[in-house]
This record gives structure tokens, C-alpha cells and sequence, in this order.
């Protein structure tokens, strides 16, 4: 390989560079965003958290994010999660908690009043 050559190679990474850092660190800044966003939104009070608690779950996100371990509302994640929790149950209870937990049955209450009451009927046979 001649020298202009070997220049070329070297010109074209160079130029290359920039483009492949910026697209591997995409979601490294939309992370870093995110967590700007929830920290002012801890800072202003406005989390319904203490600051201390709000700060400390902003930054594990964030650092599970640059991890690329965080999921952000995947739904399939999210009834895996819902129907595992039921295995805890008794095998005669585990559909009603399924149900229950994918929706079903009528709710009442909320988080911010301390939890939400979620009931099914299950007629007797």
C-alpha cells in the first residue's frame, strides 16, 4: 500500500468516525435526556417522591439505561411480569389473579390514595 493510499484509508475512517459514534451513542443521549427530565422533575417536587428517593431512581434508570437493560413499557414485558407474580398463588386462585391482573373484574381506588383494589366473581360450581 502506497502512501496515498494509506492516506485515503486513514481519510475515510476519520470521516466515517463521527457518523458510527453518533449512532451508537443515540441511545445514550436519549437516555441522558431522560434523566435530565426526571431530575428537574425531582428537583421541582413535583415526583410525588421525596427529592432523596426521586434522585436515587432517576440515576439507577439511567445507569440501567446505559446498560441498554432498561425497557421503557414494553406490554409483553409487562403481562410476563403481571402473570408470574400469580404463581405465587394456590393452583385453585392462579386464573382469577391472572385475570385479575391482566384486567379483568372491576378496580376501585388509586396508587396515590395507597393502592388499587382489583375484584373478580367466580361463580361456585
Amino acid at each position: 500500500m502506497n502512501s496515498l493510499q494509506r492516506f485515503s484509508a486513514v481519510a475515510l475512517v476519520l470521516a466515517l468516525a463521527p457518523a458510527a459514534w453518533a449512532a451508537g451513542n443515540k441511545g445514550s443521549s436519549e437516555a441522558q435526556q431522560r434523566y435530565q427530565q426526571e431530575r428537574a422533575r425531582c428537583l421541582s417536587g413535583q415526583s410525588q417522591q421525596d427529592r432523596a428517593t426521586c434522585l436515587k431512581e432517576a440515576g439507577a434508570a439511567y445507569a440501567e439505561a446505559r446498560r441498554a437493560r432498561l425497557d421503557n413499557g414494553g406490554s409483553s414485558n409487562f403481562t410476563q411480569n403481571a402473570t408470574e407474580r400469580c404463581k405465587a398463588q394456590p393452583a385453585a386462585d392462579r386464573e382469577a389473579c391472572v385475570q385479575r391482573a391482566l384486567g379483568a373484574g372491576s378496580a376501585q381506588g388509586s396508587v396515590n390514595g395507597g393502592g388499587i383494589i382489583r375484584e373478580t366473581e367466580t361463580p361456585v360450581k
